[in-house]
């Protein structure tokens, strides 16, 4: 692989998605699902392992690019010293079948054209067997099977195990491909016509936009991710995968490389949030219920994040034929996490529930039923130690973080009873046990001769998270141990407007070699950390700053390189893409209230 994360562009269905890069490669997209086994995975291996470029003969990187309004329709331009082309990339709400369809139109000139197909099954170590059938090219192996038709026809010949196409396109004239995955025991998919479906994805689209609520000064950017934040659910369930990639490197070359196909309890608050505050009720809702058909069941099994569905079992295992993108391996699918303490997120889920309900949420009848048996897990709990929010593989801490949330499941549970005195519970007891909590923190998590709140009990460590305290409401923004966190995180984890997740002192601090970029989100939880401790015109300022950072099509990982000024980590992620609308909208209201 030549080309940087940052380099590629997100297509999607609301069940799957693809990455296209600059060249017009799709280097990555698994088919049916976002956890499928991939079938272009050159991303985190070579073109041997698959992919679909379609650019002119000879050509490198594009010209120009962007989506179609607010869309997730790309067009890439290609201007050449024959002529000028587009490519049109889109992936069209599903009926049944998924599919990839990619339009090439002449603009000026005359541009001779070329593309070459590679599939590759099972995270490209299947080569498919390639036939013919009713004018389209079938490549079937195992249980997979795609479709590959172009209107109008184009000569089409097999090349090194791939399908390649050459054709010369002029000023109006256009061909379209369509590739077209089913199982492949079950009869040929319907087809479609790609460019009805062309026009149907872009309504469908700027249809679902127009639905935004928010019309501050960043609307660009916030339209942007929500866009991305859609394209990352899986329709079917509501759920919203961290990122549609795996093993995308933090440590370029090392071995920080993870699974992200999946859906973290720890995003749902201020996924919720976000969801709300731009208007958006209906995926807010299919979220949250998302979120209470996971965690149903017994407490004690509460997972830090599922499947698709809910699913439990995420096995962690390596692909040893990829060998990473730039070299960075091991390449690594389902993530071992799942199987971790991570006490926050008894919190988190308090507090999605809670918030969903205030914003008036249709409540499931057995809703608070659940959050009454995580709530008593909790208590007899919460003095353990855990792997935290960051999901360390070193020891087991106290984690500040951790105990904060626990403070928030329980000051959520008592807000909860206040505001809805017809649910049944003991207010006493969790106010009792909020209290204790906060005591605890108070003492023991923090560090009253540098002014801070530490990683964990004991520690001089600092960890990012501990800004989130004013925004959950354990201390108020004034106060000066809030002050001084923000501060001293500033000062001690702070590069430029970036934010590392915790300090890179102790060897052990995650258990792992090699150092990771600066953590996105974190980023943005400092300028929200600015903003409420009244420095509006400083979190401002970063937050701008941070914008630069997004790509040319407005797209962030998961982190970013300072020193090499690169994007890294899974990609399009989520968590940044959350962490800038919640910002954005902070300051928003900020300006419209003053």
């Amino acid at each position: 692989m030549t080309q940087r994360i940052e380099d590629y562009a997100l297509i999607g269905d609301l069940q799957t998605a693809a990455l296209v890069g600059r060249d017009g490669s799709v280097d990555w997209l698994c088919l049916p699902r976002f956890d499928s086994p991939a079938c272009f995975a050159a991303l985190i291996g070579g073109e041997d392992n698959g992919h679909w470029r379609i650019a002119p003969k000879g050509a490198g990187a594009c010209t120009r690019r962007g989506y179609v309004g607010d869309s997730l329709v790309l067009e890439s331009v290609w201007e050449t010293h024959t002529g000028t082309v587009k490519v049109i990339d889109f992936m069209p709400q599903r009926d049944k079948a998924p599919d990839v369809v990619r339009i090439v139109e002449g603009v000026s000139g005359s541009v001779e054209m070329s593309s070459t197909l590679r599939l590759r099954f099972d995270y490209g170590s299947v080569v498919p067997w390639v036939r013919r059938a009713d004018g389209h090219r079938v490549a079937v192996a195992g249980p997979d099977s795609v479709w590959l038709r172009s209107e109008p026809e184009v000569k089409t010949w097999g090349q090194q195990f791939s399908t390649c196409s050459s054709f010369t396109v002029g000023p109006g004239e256009r061909v379209a491909f369509v590739m077209t995955w089913h199982p492949s025991h079950k009869p040929r998919p319907g087809l479609i016509d790609p460019h009805k479906a062309l026009d149907q994805c872009l309504a469908d689209w700027h249809e679902w936009s127009a639905r935004c609520s928010y019309e501050g000064p960043y609307r660009e950017a916030v339209m942007r991710s929500l866009i991305t934040l859609k394209g990352l659910t899986f329709a079917p369930t509501g759920g919203i995968v961290a990122a549609p990639t795996t093993s995308l490197p933090e440590d370029i070359g090392g071995v920080r490389n993870w699974d992200y196909r999946y859906c973290w309890l720890r995003d749902s608050t201020l996924t919720l949030g976000a969801l709300l505050s731009a208007g958006y009720l209906e995926e807010a809702a299919a979220w949250r219920d998302w979120l209470l058909r996971a965690v149903a069941g017994d407490p004690a099994d509460l997972q830090v994040m599922y499947g698709l569905a809910g699913e439990r079992r995420l096995p962690e295992t390596v692909l040893p034929w990829l060998g990473g993108d730039a070299g960075s391996a091991p390449v690594r699918t389902g993530n071992g996490a799942v199987n971790q303490l991570q006490l926050d997120v008894y919190g988190e889920v308090m507090d999605s529930l809670h918030l969903g309900r205030r914003a008036g949420l249709t409540a499931e009848g057995h809703a608070w039923n659940i959050q009454l048996s995580l709530m008593g897990f909790l208590e007899a709990t919460w003095r353990r130690p855990d792997e935290g929010l960051w999901e360390v593989r070193g020891p087991r801490r106290h984690f500040v973080h951790s105990k904060v949330m626990a403070w928030v499941a329980a000051d959520r549970a008592v807000r909860t009873l206040e505001e809805f005195p017809r649910l049944r519970g003991d207010a006493a007891r969790w106010r009792a046990m909020r209290d204790e909590v906060h005591r605890e923190v108070c003492e023991k998590g923090f560090d009253p001769q540098r002014g801070t709140f530490t990683q964990s009990y004991g520690s001089k460590e600092l960890d990012a998270a501990v800004l989130l305290i004013p925004r959950v409401g354990f201390l108020p923004p004034d106060d000066p141990r809030v002050i001084g966190t923000v501060d001293a995180v500033r000062a001690e984890l702070g590069t430029g407007p970036l934010v590392r997740r915790y300090s890179r002192g102790a060897a052990d601090v995650d258990g792992l070699p090699g150092h990771e970029g600066e953590f996105v989100v974190c980023s943005f939880w400092l300028a929200d950390a600015l903003m409420m401790t009244g420095r509006v015109d400083e979190a401002r300022e970063l937050f701008e700053r941070l914008l630069a950072l997004r790509n040319d099509v407005g797209l962030l990982s998961e982190e970013y390189d300072a020193r090499a000024g690169r994007q890294l980590g899974n990609y399009p992620q989520a968590f940044s893409h959350i962490g800038l609308v919640n910002t954005a909208l902070a300051l928003g209201a900020d300006r419209t209230a003053g």
